[in-house]
């Protein structure tokens, strides 16, 4: 995977999915964490980020996916559980297939990444200014009609 830890802070690169279905994306997030995000991972050396998500997300939620266009490339900067993050990400638009497990909205579902086990829930995309979804610039970008492609430069640190 692309993550170096350099001058005291972790570089990565992460491909992230993009999940639409009804009005709703689908997130996750890591057991105690406080905050919700695009599934993904990060990207393999030699990989390609498309190739990063059906990875991912057959990992992950044992689903196969189609990785659509690239809608988003994100520079990042935060903090994480005490250290500093500079993370390059792509967000790409994914279609699960017609008959997938992972559309009932009424239920969170399990998935693995490693040892972790993952929670994904689907959000209706109006609703997503009033949950913690990192990075934030994604609210706004998922509900604008139509969706562009744009860059966006996220930083929670100075």
């Amino acid at each position: 995977m692309i993550s170096v830890h350099l001058d005291g802070q972790r570089f990565q690169v992460r491909a992230a999915a993009i999940i639409l279905h009804a009005g709703h994306v689908l997130v996750h997030r890591a057991p105690g964490d406080t905050y919700w995000a695009l599934p993904g991972g990060r990207v393999e050396v030699g990989e390609e980020a498309s190739a990063t998500i059906v990875r991912e997300m057959r990992e992950e939620l044992g689903e196969e996916v189609g990785c659509g266009p690239l809608l988003h490339i994100a520079e990042n900067f935060f903090d994480l559980a005490g250290r500093r993050n500079h993370e390059i990400g792509f967000y790409f638009l994914v279609s699960l297939g017609e008959d997938s497990q992972h559309l009932d909205k009424t239920r969170s579902y399990r998935g693995i990444e490693n040892h972790l086990e993952l929670e994904f829930r689907w959000f209706p995309v109006a609703e997503l200014p009033f949950i913690n979804l990192r990075p934030t610039f994604l609210p706004a970008s998922l509900a604008a009609d139509p969706m562009v492609f744009s860059h966006a430069v996220q930083r929670e640190y100075h």
